[in-house]
């Protein structure tokens, strides 16, 4: 399983063929290193799209096959290679680093498509990286990768409410807040706020249909990918699980897999079907009603 990670990135699974872990270490590498720019340290916003804008001029000497200087150039070689080896189009790494400079710049989000606008570039590109990887990326399985990506991000940021409040940002669109009648002031206390639980649940039961919408595509792919995008998809699912089970109060204790978790998630991608999945959708996917609806 994964022993680092960019949000739900692997890097290192006993399922990645060798032959492309260098290509993976190198994009993960670039990924984590820019995403730092955006979020880490005590830099201030100017000094962080600086960074992030030095890294897209470096993309663009790749495109142009043209040398690196700096910290950075023996990433961006590693990087280059790859990218060369492996045919990959520049556009993902580009949409990356557009999604880290936007968390620089926005804290607050109006509506549910404007959070999976962020997430078809936060997340979204990680997977159709490793499709080209596998040379898999035809349409049907990049829309599948994106939907099981960009539900792979949502769980994160349900997970990680407390977190991003920390940083003054709100990744819940205010749209829901606003249906749900949930002020931006409840997220300092949730526990006191009878509304919040509903606006989760809402969240998990449409964070969990997208992520099945997305599942038939570890079933269609073969081999080790296929294995571990079964481990991926139900352990996002097994998340989802953990916040329910803590009655969605992510703010006192950040639900996270532990070992008992990690048997469950192997036992359901072993047991994992066409038909297993088209039940789970019809059993767990209803949407609880919101108070103004």
């Amino acid at each position: 399983m994964p022993v680092d990670h960019y949000e739900n990135f692997p890097v290192a699974s006993f399922l990645l063929p060798r032959r492309l872990v260098p290509a993976v270490e190198a994009i993960y590498a670039f990924a984590r290193s820019a995403d730092d720019l955006a979020d880490e340290g005590d830099a201030t916003p100017a000094e962080r799209l600086a960074s992030l804008h030095a890294y897209e001029e470096a993309l663009g000497r790749i495109e142009r096959h043209e040398g690196h200087a700096g910290e950075n150039a023996a990433m961006f070689e590693r990087l280059a290679a790859v990218i060369a080896k492996h045919q990959l189009p520049l556009k993902p790494f580009h949409d990356l680093l557009s999604a880290f400079k936007q968390d620089v710049q926005t804290t607050r989000y109006a509506s549910y498509d404007d959070v999976l606008d962020y997430c078809a570039r936060s997340a979204n590109p990680v997977g159709l990286l490793m499709l080209h990887l596998y040379g898999a990326a035809d349409e049907q399985n990049v829309r599948d990768s994106d939907a099981i990506c960009s539900a792979l991000q949502l769980i994160n940021f349900l997970q990680d409410v407390a977190i991003d409040q920390q940083k003054e940002r709100i990744y819940l669109p205010m749209e829901d807040l606003s249906r749900f009648a949930v002020s931006a002031a409840a997220f300092e206390r949730p526990e006191a706020h009878g509304k919040w639980s509903a606006l989760m649940r809402f969240e998990v039961a449409r964070t969990r249909a997208l992520m099945l919408s997305g599942a038939p595509l570890a079933l269609r792919l073969r081999g080790r990918i296929g294995w571990e995008l079964r481990l991926v998809v139900q352990g996002g699912l097994r998340i989802l699980e953990a916040i329910e089970a803590v009655n969605y109060d992510v703010f006192r204790r950040r639900p996270k897999l532990e070992k008992r978790d990690w048997l469950i998630i192997f036992w359901r991608a072993l047991r994992m079907s066409r038909k297993s999945l088209h039940q789970e959708t019809q059993v767990k996917t209803a949407f609880p009603p919101s108070p103004t609806l």
